[in-house]
């Protein structure tokens, strides 16, 4: 897992160079700060898609929150928010290329869906700025936004500097023209002092939106969708719908799947009881769930802390371990932290052997 990591990192980091060296080579009027906001842009959508594949289920899913966690976007109507997004990137694309130098007509339609783009990625920003978990799990906090807004952020911030970019060449333009004719002069003042392709964009804003929700609608969706893709969520800000009760956590951590080593090795006491379900007990599995049960009477916010982490990732490794070898090395790997644990129950419990010996049963 940490080498496919690694290995999909120095990728990302090539790939990356590459294409910002033919950019380079494409379009060699592009300045360092432009390359600068790409490779952010492109490390930042990694971002969110990793946030995605983390928060994808349906609000209509039972799902263990170990495992997973809801979507901030209604799973039917995704595909309005995906023509929004595209259209965005396909404006993104051709004013910062282009710039003035695109047909006025097509000028103002590309900053139309740019505005478009940026009402949406506004809406996004605010969707996911806002993940209460306390309702599927008992951890409570803002899990998510941290992987899923980021993007969103720089989508906006790029929109604000292209239009601003726009509107500032248009009025620089005007202020050369010059005209004889003082009715003309006097139009030119105005465009001079106005935002000429930006006002036009604004007044077509909603006859583009329009037409864009008409081909929607002929493609299944529903001519609201845009509003239900916030809206049919739960847990995040504009969500209207409650999720199924969480389903019971049947996984096993790493103590736990250790204890299925060969039984020479890990030696095995019995047989316990783990969120409902029969688990092999060993005295590292029952030191360890001693040392946590104990940390979390004297630390409660501590306690929480260490297992949200422990359970998002954790977990996760324990699940790569389905074999006797691979349970031996757990269980070796284990052992100075079973030693650390043992040596703090002894060390600040009066009944230590009464606490550990208590565990699953």
């Amino acid at each position: 897992m940490v080498d496919t990591l690694i290995f999909g990192t120095i990728a990302l980091i090539i790939s990356t160079l590459i294409a910002l060296t033919l950019l380079k080579k494409q379009f060699p009027h592009i300045t360092g700060g432009a390359i600068i906001i790409l490779v952010l842009y492109i490390a930042l959508s990694a971002l969110f898609v990793l946030g995605m594949m983390i928060h994808d289920r349906p609000y209509i899913q039972a799902i263990d929150p170990i495992d997973n966690c809801y979507s901030p976007f209604g799973d039917q109507h995704t595909l309005s928010l995906l023509a929004f997004f595209l259209l965005y990137h396909v404006a993104l694309f051709f004013i910062w290329v282009k710039g003035r130098q695109m047909p006025p007509l097509t000028l103002v339609l590309m900053l139309a869906m740019l505005f478009m783009g940026s009402i949406v990625n506004v809406l996004v920003i605010v969707q996911v700025g806002s993940h209460d978990t306390g309702s599927i799990d008992r951890y409570k906090g803002n899990d998510g936004t941290a992987l899923l807004l980021p993007a969103p952020l720089l989508n906006l911030l790029i929109s604000i500097l292209l239009i601003t970019n726009v509107v500032n060449e248009e009025r620089r333009l005007a202020r050369q023209r010059t005209f004889k004719n003082s009715f003309l002069r006097y139009c030119n003042s105005l465009l001079a002092g106005s935002y000429h392709e930006a006002t036009w964009a604004l007044l077509l804003l909603l006859p583009v939106w329009f037409i864009i929700t008409l081909i929607l609608i002929l493609l299944g969706q529903d001519f609201n969708s845009l509003v239900k893709v916030f809206t049919d969520t739960t847990t995040w800000t504009f969500s209207q719908k409650m999720h199924p009760p969480p389903l019971d956590h049947r996984g096993h951590y790493l103590c736990t799947v250790a204890a299925r080593g060969n039984p020479k090795l890990v030696k095995p006491l019995r047989v316990g009881i783990r969120h409902g379900q029969p688990a092999i007990v060993n005295r590292q599995l029952m030191i360890a769930n001693a040392f946590e049960e104990y940390i979390q009477a004297i630390a409660p916010a501590f306690h929480q802390s260490i297992r949200q982490f422990y359970d998002r990732y954790g977990y996760n490794l324990s699940q790569k371990i389905n074999s006797v070898k691979a349970s031996n090395f757990t269980y070796i790997v284990m052992k100075p932290l079973e030693w650390t644990f043992l040596l703090s129950l002894y060390l600040f419990c009066i009944n230590p052997e009464a606490r550990i010996q208590k565990q699953y049963r």
